[in-house]
């Protein structure tokens, strides 16, 4: 049997060991508390579970759903950009639901990138950029982000030779791993550097209601030229606790959202119409959940930053995202810092250096463990510090 050259491209999964020591743990009876996986663990909305299960005992919503979603769920989702950013969308040209964001962020590579092109990748960034460009064919170039450079890429820097070849260029704010923001005086000069190359922007923006502080985060899509190089993804996972249910969005350039809605016309069936309605739900119903999920994860952030910075590791209080990014004390790579959290605390985080080579030096960790998992996670870390110094 001889398998595809494309998953030769892919390199090993970083974090196999780390995972196997996890379930090698818990096989004998330890408890181990995980910062690592960023699901939310607050449930999804009570009104949207219940249209839900009422859409699920609706016949019509048993069938084959169309790709491009119920035409109802596109002007849901240009109601809530209009309502939330002040865009208005063409539901019917600028906006395609997806089965999650990921499934989108995973398949436009396919629709701009062929052999031997290049797409603009922030490292540390959302693995599935890099992959999703090798698996194309292509190949990503890494643009460093830095705590220098507030963890903004350095467009300017790239060289020529890169840009003549590069078709994509992946932004991400606010920022997974960091927890960066982005202003708008930012995207006004990415959108200016894509139009100078000849680059399609695809910005990846699942945490713009995940903010702190009286934080808004902008949408890409706010600059006025925007809409003629890029698109935005977007995903009720993390606004409205729906990871599980696996429902997002594109929106943005017509030429984009069209190209993707024919890419992945072929390879599937739809979100689930339920699903769907849930999601109509969600966007159209009471938006009072964000604030008090936001509440709550700003209490954890505070906390858990405290306790970090406390311990020796250096963490910034993020505005937005619900990621702390901790650099860790000199003498450590990400990885052996990860296994002696795991082997000394029965602690997970997840190493930096798994979001690429600049990752190198720090951790992330997940806010979204409930408060009793959380206080007693960090209880865990600081008795860890203490046994170092004695």
């Amino acid at each position: 049997m001889k398998l595809s050259h494309r998953l030769d491209k892919l390199p090993p999964y970083l974090f196999v060991d780390i995972n196997r020591k996890i379930a090698e743990k818990r096989a004998r009876g330890e408890d181990i508390i995980s910062f690592a996986v960023g699901d939310p663990d607050m449930p999804t909305p009570q009104q949207i579970l219940e249209r839900l299960c009422q859409a699920a005992h609706d016949p019509a919503n048993h069938r084959y759903p169309e790709t491009a979603g119920l035409p109802e769920l596109r002007q849901a989702i240009a109601r809530w950009y209009q309502r939330r950013f002040g865009i208005t969308l063409d539901p019917s040209k600028e906006v395609l639901p997806l089965i999650g964001s990921k499934e989108g962020i995973g398949h436009i590579s396919f629709c701009f990138i062929d052999p031997g092109d290049i797409a603009l990748v922030p490292d540390p960034g959302y693995p599935v950029y890099s992959m999703s460009t090798l698996l194309a064919g292509g190949e990503p170039h890494l643009m460093p982000l830095t705590e220098d450079n507030d963890f903004l890429p350095n467009l300017e820097a790239i060289p020529k030779a890169v840009t003549t070849k590069a078709r994509l260029l992946w932004l991400n704010y606010p920022n997974n791993p960091t927890g960066a923001i982005a202003e708008l005086d930012f995207f006004q000069k990415a959108v200016h550097f894509a139009g100078k190359h000849n680059l399609a922007i695809c910005h990846d923006a699942p945490y713009t209601e995940v903010a702190f502080d009286g934080y808004r985060p902008p949408s890409f899509l706010q600059v006025p030229e925007a809409r003629e190089v890029g698109i935005e993804f977007h995903s009720l996972s993390k606004t409205y606790n729906m990871t599980g249910w696996r429902i997002g969005m594109a929106v943005g350039n017509a030429q984009m959202i069209d190209a993707l809605f024919r890419f992945k016309s072929n390879l599937d069936s739809g979100i689930p119409q339920a699903i769907q309605r849930a999601a109509i739900e969600a966007l159209d119903g009471s938006q009072d959940c964000i604030a008090e999920h936001n509440s709550v994860y700003q209490r954890r952030r505070d906390k858990l930053v405290k306790a970090l910075n406390s311990i020796g590791l250096r963490a910034r209080l993020p505005k937005a995202s619900f990621y702390i990014w901790a650099r860790i004390p000199q003498g450590y790579t990400s990885v052996d810092f990860t296994t002696e959290l795991l082997d000394k605390a029965n602690v997970a985080v997840t190493p930096g250096v798994g979001y690429g080579s600049v990752g190198e030096g720090y951790i992330r960790l997940s806010l979204t463990l409930p408060d009793d998992r959380l206080e007693a996670g960090i209880g865990r870390l600081l008795d860890w510090h203490e046994s170092r110094r004695e």
